[in-house]
């Protein structure tokens, strides 16, 4: 009972470093740039892409998730562990009363959350460009599977985004290792090895650039998703644990 009232305590003062926060204008704007991209790509490959709404989705998904998901994740990441790494603010997340497992799943769960929301601002995005390039009727349920399993493969690159934005005090360079890792994720998955590379969780999950789902374990996806996540968890709680107040 106790854990959960400091866990729940932890997640209310995330939220409240974020209040005043304009991210939700980043997480809006930038998800269009896919969105068109991959419409326009559909529209000049009509002649070869024929499978309407899963042929829109591999245009669609081939830019958001190779490209744009994973650095936005880091955004979100980088810019929660900003707030502490400016003035004193990581002396006071020190000496706060909380386990440091709570301040570590609080941010956890606050980024779940976020790529929860950007899921379904970019479901809704392609549900548009679908209307817009001429598809009849609604998108297959299929598609809002992927997009939910995405979500469960971006908290796995929230999770090892919070230990580099934790241990890496730049705001930028995180998320040029998200990108860069998420370039690597599609290198891998066009390979085969999506499940052993964190950034390629969500890829997988997503369906990434591809019209027929390609994912033919979901207990092996599943076991990569706790793998990572107790890896990087366990990771970033041993970091807290064991980090001094700065002088």
């Amino acid at each position: 009972m106790k854990d959960a009232f400091m866990l729940t305590a932890c997640i209310k003062t995330e939220q409240m470093k974020l209040k005043h926060s304009h991210l939700w204008l980043v997480f809006a704007a930038i998800p269009l740039l896919p969105t068109v991209l991959g419409g326009a790509n559909y529209l000049n490959n009509q002649g070869l892409l024929k499978a309407e709404w899963y042929s829109l989705w591999t245009q669609h998904s081939l830019f958001y998730a190779n490209f744009f998901y994973g650095p936005l994740i880091a955004i979100y990441c980088s810019y929660i562990w900003r707030v502490e790494h400016l003035n004193y603010n990581w002396n006071s997340l020190m000496t706060m009363p909380a386990p440091e497992k709570d301040i570590f799943l609080a941010k956890l769960l606050m980024a779940l959350r976020c790529t929860v929301l950007l899921q379904l601002w970019v479901g809704l995005l392609f549900i548009l460009s679908g209307k817009l390039v001429g598809l009849p009727g609604l998108p297959p349920l299929e598609i809002l599977l992927w997009l939910l399993r995405g979500s469960l493969g971006g908290m796995i690159t929230a999770a090892l985004q919070l230990v580099l934005s934790m241990v890496i005090r730049s705001f930028a360079v995180p998320i040029a290792l998200a990108l860069i890792g998420s370039v690597a994720g599609f290198l891998l998955s066009s390979k085969g090895w999506g499940m052993f590379w964190p950034y390629s969780l969500m890829m997988v999950g997503m369906n990434a650039n591809k019209s027929t789902d390609v994912l033919s374990s979901p207990t092996g996806f599943a076991a990569a998703l706790c793998v990572f996540l107790v890896l990087f968890a366990g990771i970033g709680i041993f970091y807290l644990k064991h980090k001094d107040v700065h002088a």
